[in-house]
């Protein structure tokens, strides 16, 4: 069984009974969440891109945690100088882990990290996740917006559970977040990235009534709240 709980904004935690992982751990800023950083641990972090609330907390947990961090390829240069443990992807590329695989999806987006200084360092490409854990596909689509090659997504990978931003401004709206379950054509969808402040305030009731027109089970939870595969 595959337990998946939303800590809220695009932060996930996945287990199965004999790993956790976490997926865009941004906590300690997260204004809809009530998780504690120091109450949080996982055996792998995955993270899609290097911006603030993606990134989060990913260092101090995989330092304390002992975890391992999945990422693009420039993004996991940066965090081994940080001092964390890394296994570098990229787009496309999969690879086998203890609990499973993942492989590298596209996404449009950008990535960076800004220093202490306010600099802006360039961290490649964003990415999303297939994670195929215990007979369970789950796709998470990380920061995008709306692209053809979801189709093929949905046609190469049987997805159980779709992790789609709705937020709009950043990524996709709701409109186009529907259309992107018409494109995937995954068992269920999940929505996140979205009322995590005003300037992403969008409506998951309207995304629902959007998307379940084209067939797929729609779940709405709430940070903390978690569905079982």
């Amino acid at each position: 069984m595959v337990k998946v709980k939303w800590l809220g904004h695009s932060t996930f935690q996945i287990k199965n009974g004999g790993y956790t992982l976490l997926i865009d751990p941004f906590i300690s800023d997260n204004p809809k969440t009530s998780a504690s950083v120091n109450e949080i641990c996982a055996d792998y972090i995955l993270v899609t891109h290097g911006h603030h609330d993606h990134l989060g907390d990913s260092i101090e947990i995989a330092k304390r945690c002992d975890a391992i961090v999945i990422t693009t390829n420039e993004l996991g240069h940066y965090l081994e100088s940080k001092g964390c443990c890394v296994k570098r992807m990229h787009i496309g590329g999969g690879d086998n882990f203890d609990f499973g695989r993942v492989i590298l999806t596209k996404a449009f987006h950008g990535s960076s990290v800004i220093d202490e200084k306010s600099n802006i360092i360039y961290t490649g490409m964003p990415c999303g996740f297939i994670v195929q854990i215990d007979g369970v596909t789950i796709y998470h689509a990380g920061d995008t917006g709306l692209f053809g090659d979801m189709k093929l997504l949905g046609e190469r990978y049987d997805i159980d559970l779709a992790l789609l931003p709705i937020g709009d401004v950043f990524t996709m709206g709701v409109r186009d977040a529907a259309y992107a379950v018409g494109l995937l054509e995954p068992r269920i969808a999940l929505p996140m990235h979205y009322k995590t402040w005003p300037v992403i305030d969008q409506s998951p009731d309207l995304f629902a009534e959007m998307a379940q027109r084209r067939g797929t089970e729609i779940m709405i939870l709430e940070p903390g709240e978690e569905i079982e595969l």
